[in-house]
């Protein structure tokens, strides 16, 4: 009986932090390149987001875009548009589907898909046979979406 109980406690705990209201990328809603509805239920938080743009081992946006409005951040690229002013030519729904996965809006574009997991080309398999097997693991989670998100909302002119 201890045992039990152990177990349902440790399984609350596991499971209270889990986003059940998560949209998975292949659920996900488009719209013309644009997604109105929130991928995950917690609204994004805007300083979670900036540090995802920046941090390398996350989403590292600014290994491709410059964000004048952070000139304390080091090596900005200059391959995609600067972001400075997104939320003025975007609206939410447009931003988050250019994050999600830009091709559906932009047409040959270099930026990768930051919430996909399946339609990938794996030339991988013809070269060295190590290509995954499976569907990939997104770049970002659906609320790191919403917290980039959250920050780029804040980019006005």
């Amino acid at each position: 009986m201890l045992r039990h109980a152990v177990f349902a406690a440790c399984a609350v705990t596991v499971l209270a932090g889990q986003t059940w209201a998560e949209i998975a990328p292949a659920d996900i809603v488009w719209q013309e390149g644009a997604i109105a509805q929130p991928l995950a239920d917690q609204p994004g938080d805007p300083e979670s987001g900036k540090k995802i743009m920046t941090t390398n081992a996350l989403g590292n946006c600014v290994a491709c875009h410059l964000i004048g409005t952070m000139p304390d951040v080091q090596f900005q690229g200059n391959i995609g548009p600067a972001l400075d002013g997104a939320a003025s030519r975007y609206t939410e729904a447009q931003l988050r589907g250019i994050v999600v996965d830009s091709k559906k809006t932009f047409e040959g574009t270099e930026m990768p898909a930051m919430y996909k997991t399946s339609g990938f080309i794996r030339p991988g398999n013809a070269y060295t046979g190590k290509a995954a097997p499976a569907d990939l693991p997104p770049i970002l989670s659906a609320q790191q979406i919403e917290d980039v998100v959250a920050y780029l909302l804040t980019l006005k002119e």
